[in-house]
């Protein structure tokens, strides 16, 4: 059963990641279309390598630098990522399902048109994240920074956030449904202010986000 959150939105099912004894990764680089399964990738230098198609299963990646690493459409599956750092990561149509990534450090990380089911980012700092037509369902942002991050026709359901900061969000042509926005703090909006029928923000947040509700209204204020 979907339990409710205060003001009637129904809160998001987190994930439940319980993982098996873990081998030591052995090295040797990504491979497309890998198959990863209870591996323990730790302080691993996978930048530049290319695990596009990849499947990680029931793996623990703690330390690791994915400058450029390329994961395009792998899946990350019962996982747990722990101070990931890096730029430009590519996870586009990537997909993501019980999952947690803990105090990353991602700059300009790509999941557009990637799927995130039952993930829960807890801590560290994201900045251009880049998920453009992504799907979003049991998706939990707590306690983390994220500067103009990128939702533009994505889908989002049962999405919280919770103790973090949003900055320069996009939301133009997004879906949105059982969104929670009230632990965002400060929220803002540089566009789709619009598409947020189906989220549910504070009276606070109401007054702060006045101005560019009135100018999407075509409201002038003197």
């Amino acid at each position: 059963m979907v339990r409710r959150a205060a003001g009637g939105v129904r809160a998001a099912r987190r994930p439940e990641v319980r993982l098996p004894g873990l081998e030591a990764y052995g090295g040797g680089g990504l491979e497309p279309d890998g198959d990863y399964d209870g591996l323990e990738f730790r302080d691993a230098e996978l930048g530049g390598q290319d695990g596009a198609g990849a499947r990680f299963m029931d793996c623990a990646l703690t330390g690791c630098a994915l400058d450029g690493t390329r994961l395009h459409r792998a899946r990350l599956l019962d996982s747990v990522l722990t101070a990931p750092r890096g730029v430009g990561t590519d996870l586009g149509e990537a997909t993501l399902r019980d999952v947690e990534l803990r105090d990353a450090r991602l700059g300009g990380a790509q999941l557009h048109g990637a799927v995130l089911e039952r993930v829960l980012v807890r801590g560290g700092k994201l900045d251009f994240l880049n998920l453009r037509a992504a799907r979003l369902r049991d998706v939990v942002f707590e306690g983390c920074v994220l500067v103009e991050p990128d939702f533009a026709g994505a889908s989002l359901e049962r999405v919280e956030f919770t103790d973090s900061v949003l900055k320069g969000a996009d939301f133009g042509a997004a879906t949105l449904a059982d969104v929670d926005l009230r632990g965002a703090a400060p929220l803002e909006i540089t566009r789709g202010i619009d598409r947020l029928s189906g989220a549910v923000i504070s009276a606070g947040q109401l007054v702060e986000l006045a101005p560019v509700l009135a100018g999407a209204l075509g409201i002038r204020v003197e």
